[in-house]
């Protein structure tokens, strides 16, 4: 019985032990996240240096950027989505590549982009010119679509 309590007494102190080291590193990782909220998922967190998801834009910035009617594309994108973590990978050095600008809005932390920008389905790439939509793609793109949506609507 003595051996079964400090079994049970050492698991649970390495349990709090990884749980402590886990936040650590957490707050470690949020010390200069882009966000504007200290409140984070734990997918968001675990993208925070990941060097696909480095351009990150808050509600804010992507409202005022569209509204400034100068051309924008937005990439909509859930840490938790599978088809996001196949497409971002291919979409972000492309992007790089070819000089486009794309801001990367993440709605597990601002659902509201669900509905602001009409939203059905993630990954989804928007393209917009003197505030209005101009062209989207929705769902998972091979790089070659990504090149023909950029040289077709962004770059035209």
């Amino acid at each position: 019985m003595k051996k079964m309590m400090i079994i049970g007494l050492a698991v649970l102190v390495i349990f709090g032990l990884i749980v402590f080291l886990t936040n650590q590193a957490n707050d470690e990782k949020m010390a200069d996240n882009p966000y504007d909220k200290e409140n984070l998922e734990q997918p968001t967190i675990d993208l925070l240096d990941d060097e696909n998801y480095q351009n990150i834009a808050v509600p804010d910035e992507v409202n005022e950027q569209i509204e400034s009617g100068e051309p924008t594309t937005v990439y909509f994108f859930s840490p938790t989505c599978q088809y996001c973590q196949q497409t971002t990978p291919v979409l972000m050095p492309v992007a790089e590549d070819m000089d486009v600008e794309v801001l990367q809005y993440n709605l597990l932390e601002y659902e509201q982009g669900w509905q602001d920008y009409f939203i059905e389905a993630t990954p989804t790439l928007v393209h917009y010119e003197d505030g209005e939509e101009v062209a989207r793609w929705v769902g998972a793109q091979p790089k070659e679509n990504i090149e023909e949506f950029f040289n077709q609507v962004v770059l035209k």
